[in-house]
């Protein structure tokens, strides 16, 4: 499992990179430096986060302090510890007579069927996270820079001397951080 690191971009440099607490707190110190515009982005995911940097050092750290999974002092139905969430699954009265005949029920059926199907496509998915990432940054950071739209058709082509030669010309910060990025696109097409 990864732990979520953020980035976090004033103009062309980057001025904070950690976990959401540190990048929070960083982010508010150089907030009140009279930076422009501060971007931060989830390296994982390449979303943007809207950060509220109100109060102290130490107010804004707790605000983000990284949360601890809690377990339920009264046992409800199903199986919490297992993690366990019940939700409604919407299936045709066909698909409902055949989970029936299955071993197991209905549950230990769909259970084994979704862990098969993220078995065979895990690979396929990450590839697909890890682009929307790259993209999404590339988007966020790169967008208005030059030759961003073909290097971007590079990065889709798996060209990725092309990728280079086209980013080259951009801030190096920037450039690095998008490279590493869509250097994360190949790492995890890789099976585990």
């Amino acid at each position: 499992m990864r732990t979520e690191t953020f980035s976090a971009f004033s103009g062309h440099r980057q001025v904070a990179v950690g976990d959401l607490q540190t990048v929070a707190r960083d982010v508010a110190r150089v907030s009140k430096s009279g930076f422009e515009q501060i971007i931060v982005l989830s390296d994982l995911t390449g979303r943007p986060m809207d950060l509220d940097l109100r109060g102290s050092e130490v107010e804004i750290a707790a605000r983000y302090q990284p949360a601890v999974a809690e377990v339920p002092t009264k046992p409800g139905r199903g199986r919490p510890k297992l993690g366990v969430v019940p939700r409604e699954v919407t299936l045709l009265a066909a698909h409902w007579d055949w989970l029936a005949t299955q071993p197991g029920g209905a549950s230990a059926t769909l259970r084994k069927l979704v862990h098969q199907a993220k078995s065979q496509s895990g690979a396929a998915d990450r590839r697909r996270a890890a682009q929307d990432a790259a993209y999404r940054i590339m988007t966020a950071l790169a967008g208005q820079l030059a030759d961003f739209e073909e290097a971007l058709r590079a990065f889709y082509a798996d060209d990725a001397d092309r990728f280079h030669s086209l980013s080259e010309a951009w801030p190096s910060e920037i450039r690095d951080y998008i490279r590493d990025r869509v250097a994360a696109v190949s790492m995890d097409s890789d099976p585990d």
